[in-house]
C-alpha cells in the first residue's frame, strides 16, 4: 500500500468520525466502513474466480481503495457507482492523491441506471440505500459467476432496515450465504 493511499485512508477515517461527532446525517456522511471490514474486502476481492469488480456505493472512496488492492493483483479494474455528486468529488480527489485512478472508474448515478449489463460479475459490494439492496442484488445476481461474491454492508448497525434482505438472501437457494461480525455487520452471499 503507498505512502498516498495510507494518508488518503487516514483522512477518511478522520473526516467520517468527524462527521459522526457532528450529527451528519447518514446521507450526507461519508459512511467508512472500518478497517478491518476493509481489509477483509480486500482479501475477498482478491480470491473471486475471473470477472468484474463492482462497487455499489463509492461515498469519499475509502471502501473503494481497498478494493483497489485487490484489482492491482487482479490485473484489472473496480467500477463503482455514485448517487452523490458531493461525495463523489471526494471520492475522485482521494482517488488521484492515492494514484490508483487508473484502476478505479467511477460511474455518477443511480446503479438501477447501469445494471443489469452483459458483464459478467465476479465481486460487488453493496453499500448505498438500504432499501434498495434486494433489488440491487437481484440485478447482480443474473450476471453473478458461481463462486462470484456479493458482500452487503451495514448489517448489523442497520438491522431493522436489512431484515428483509438478510431474510430474502438466507432463504436463495442459488447461494450460500452468512452474516459476519466484521465492522458494522457484513453479509456474504457466494453463488453456488
Amino acid at each position: 500500500m503507498s505512502t498516498g493511499m495510507v494518508e488518503c485512508m487516514r483522512r477518511l477515517q478522520s473526516l467520517d468520525a468527524e462527521q459522526r461527532k457532528e450529527g451528519v446525517p447518514t446521507v450526507d456522511r461519508l459512511c467508512a466502513v472500518s478497517p478491518e471490514t476493509g481489509r477483509f474486502l480486500a482479501l475477498l476481492a482478491a480470491t473471486v474466480p475471473s470477472g468484474a469488480l463492482l462497487e455499489i456505493g463509492t461515498s469519499g472512496g475509502y471502501s473503494t481503495l481497498w478494493l483497489a488492492l485487490a484489482a492491482r493483483v487482479r490485473g484489472q479494474c473496480v467500477q463503482s457507482f455514485e448517487r452523490s455528486a458531493a461525495k463523489l468529488s471526494i471520492a475522485r480527489d482521494t482517488f488521484a492523491r492515492s494514484g490508483v485512478t487508473d484502476i478505479i472508474d467511477v460511474t455518477e448515478g443511480d446503479v438501477r441506471n447501469f445494471l443489469p449489463d452483459s458483464r459478467t460479475v465476479a465481486f460487488c459490494f453493496i453499500d448505498h440505500e438500504k432499501s434498495q439492496y434486494i433489488e440491487c442484488y437481484e440485478m447482480l445476481m443474473p450476471n453473478l459467476v458461481a463462486g462470484g461474491i456479493i458482500a452487503a454492508d451495514n448489517i448489523h448497525s442497520h438491522e431493522e432496515a436489512l431484515a428483509p434482505f438478510v431474510d430474502h438472501v438466507i432463504a436463495d437457494s442459488r447461494v450460500d450465504a452468512v452474516v459476519i461480525p466484521i465492522g458494522k455487520g457484513v453479509l456474504l452471499a457466494r453463488k453456488i
